[in-house]
């Protein structure tokens, strides 16, 4: 996946491998978005993980988003916030899974990634790896959180502009499509970052950080290293 990772294996100790995570899966440190599932509906999503959520007479969810709430106060990404993640609940016993805000306040990214998540996910996902590494891009491949899609991944040194990221994907897509002109990429959805700019009072689209407890149980929201790529995946 990265150089980095070979300095971390299962032996190694908790902190080396939150460390190696956070410089891996890096965007906004100043917030997080935090999975929700309602009891009452199912309805599940994202949300900016908040110190004020729900306090009665300062919290007024939903008719107030949290980006236009003047008494918001996000929580920042932590190692805890991590380690939660990675374990699947946090330390008051609640489930706790956590995304990331690839896009960073003066427009620039530590990651690329791209989402593939419709019938022919695994060949579609499977062929943009292939043009990646033709044209010498690192790219890991990631089976989602659902186990219906996949995240192709590449990872920078430095902070670039999003729009810059967002080039170099269409620029690889472009390659898988010519690839194999007669099949298409029906499978792709977005990239992430998904936008080249920061809208305005918002954040950007944010992505589900891998590799959550729960999921991986399922084997899925892990990744795969075999040269066949998703075709590993069962």
């Amino acid at each position: 996946m990265d150089l980095r990772a070979d300095l971390v294996n299962l032996t190694s100790p908790s902190q080396a491998k939150i460390a190696l995570f956070r410089s891996l899966f890096r965007g906004r440190e100043d917030v997080y978005p935090r999975r929700f599932e309602s009891r009452k509906t199912g309805k599940s999503g994202y949300a900016p993980a908040g110190a004020n959520e729900w306090v009665r007479g300062i919290c007024e969810k939903p008719r107030i988003k949290c980006a236009e709430c003047p008494n918001r106060r996000f929580l920042p990404v932590t190692d805890d916030v991590i380690r939660w993640h990675l374990s699947g609940y946090d330390d008051q016993g609640q489930p706790l899974v956590a995304g990331v805000y690839p896009l960073l306040p003066d427009e620039t990214c530590f990651f690329l990634a791209v989402d593939f998540d419709k019938t022919g996910w695994r060949e579609d996902a499977t062929a943009f790896l292939g043009a990646a590494r033709r044209l010498n891009l690192p790219a890991s491949l990631e089976r989602s959180r659902s186990g219906r899609g996949a995240h192709v991944w590449t990872f920078f040194e430095d902070a670039i502009p999003g729009a810059l990221a967002r080039r170099l994907g269409s620029h690889v897509l472009t390659e898988t499509m010519e690839g194999r002109p007669d099949i298409g990429l029906d499978s792709y959805d977005r990239l992430f970052p998904s936008q080249d700019t920061m809208p305005q009072g918002g954040f950007g689209n944010l992505i589900a950080l891998p590799l959550q407890k729960g999921p991986r149980q399922q084997h899925n929201s892990v990744f795969r290293s075999s040269p066949n790529g998703l075709l590993a995946f069962r």
